[in-house]
């Protein structure tokens, strides 16, 4: 008799949780004992890719900042209904949260009292701000998957199963490097976010650093990567007003791509990066970056009141030191991140120091240092999924 298929949800409302849970889905299907599980995927467009069925496509709604989810708060709201409501018809054997804590901690609440095992992937930045919540993850959730080792310390005591699994960037990047390709000494990787809120801050600062930097190093060529055709339109679009300004000086080369991301951080021999996720995928590719970024006025007043960590980017995090130098508000100016990207450029006297820090930093990444054992992350969190069924 033909085993009956479980069905299994994964909910993630940006850019990064779309990569993971597109892993996931692949190692789900792959290790699952007899019939392959129902996935249906609240993501964007590598999970819809999977053939998972596509509940809620969520490609616009990865927004950073308070006035900026407000923006689109109807609209979420709408989503959050419909999915408390068809949970409570389907009954999903599992839920799986990815990160996205606004949204996903009042629907875990929500999946707790309709008796859903809830998994939570990537833990929320709550070791960041709202420790609060650390009591009701451990209420909410059956199960948290983390994928930095500092993390496991954070829910100690608090009675909530919690597994390192590794970080799925790790094999993510490593599964598209190409031995052949070279680093260019010459190449400048440019990195505004995927956010048009992150954008529309960051390239301009980004284009201007590029023709500062120009003027002493003339040989150096500049490369914008964008990770969805929209974000390049945007980008297009703020680069041609650029050269206009600019149309009586001197401009480096300046290429706008998108969808080709990985290539160009292997390509690149240094880069200049919107914080976020991508700051690791870059430190796993071994690229060294300076990282920006600004926020909404109101948003980064706020933040200062509740957000007390040393670094705001994570590789600085894992590391517990400053292995990128990162740059906020005011600072992101081209004067400030000229002088910070001539240190890590090829010969620059921070380009050892950053390159070695970065080796360590995925190291942690990858497993267990000391038994030299290295953690397949996507398997490790659909092999958890599975058991939570069980």
């Amino acid at each position: 008799m033909e085993k009956e298929r479980k069905k299994i949800w994964i909910i993630s409302g940006e850019e990064s949780g779309d990569i993971y849970g597109a892993r996931l889905i692949c190692e789900l299907r792959r290790i699952s004992e007899g019939a392959e599980p129902e996935i249906s995927v609240m993501g964007g467009r590598r999970m819809a890719e999977t053939g998972a069925e596509v509940m809620v496509d969520a490609t616009e709604l990865g927004v950073v900042g308070f006035l900026e989810v407000m923006s689109i708060f109807f609209r979420i709201a709408g989503i959050f209904r419909m999915l408390v409501k068809k949970a409570a018809e389907d009954r999903p054997d599992c839920v799986v949260l990815i990160d996205y804590p606004g949204f996903n901690m009042r629907l875990a609440a929500k999946l707790h009292k309709l008796g859903i095992p809830v998994v939570w992937y990537i833990s929320p930045q709550v070791w960041a701000w709202k420790k609060y919540r650390i009591k009701h993850l451990a209420e909410y959730c059956r199960k948290m998957l983390v994928i930095f080792p500092f993390e496991v310390d954070v829910y100690k005591g608090t009675g909530l199963d919690t597994e390192f699994v590794g970080h799925p960037l790790v094999e993510v990047v490593h599964a598209r490097q190409n031995p052949e390709i070279k680093r260019d000494p010459n190449l400048v990787l440019l990195l505004p976010g995927s956010r048009s809120n992150e954008i529309n801050r960051l390239f301009l600062p980004m284009l201007e650093t590029a023709a500062m930097l120009h003027e002493t190093h003339p040989e150096l060529r500049f490369t914008v990567a964008a990770p969805r055709d929209t974000v390049y339109d945007r980008l297009k679009e703020i680069y041609e007003k650029f050269c206009e300004f600019r149309k009586n000086s001197p401009m480096p080369e300046i290429t706008i791509t998108y969808g080709e991301t990985g290539l160009w951080m292997q390509k690149a021999a240094t880069g200049l990066a919107a914080s976020g996720t991508v700051t690791v995928e870059c430190a796993i590719a071994g690229l060294p970056l300076a990282v920006v970024y600004k926020l909404n006025p109101i948003t980064y007043h706020l933040a200062k009141l509740f957000i007390k960590i040393p670094y705001f980017t994570m590789v600085n995090l894992i590391a517990d030191k400053k292995v990128y130098d990162e740059f906020l508000q005011g600072d992101v100016n081209p004067k400030t991140l000229t002088d910070a990207m001539e240190q890590i450029l090829p010969g620059g006297k921070r380009r050892e120091e950053v390159e070695k820090d970065i080796a360590n930093v995925v190291a942690m990444l990858s497993g267990d240092k000391e038994e030299g054992i290295h953690i397949d992350a996507s398997r490790r969190a659909a092999e958890a999924v599975l058991n939570t069924i069980r």
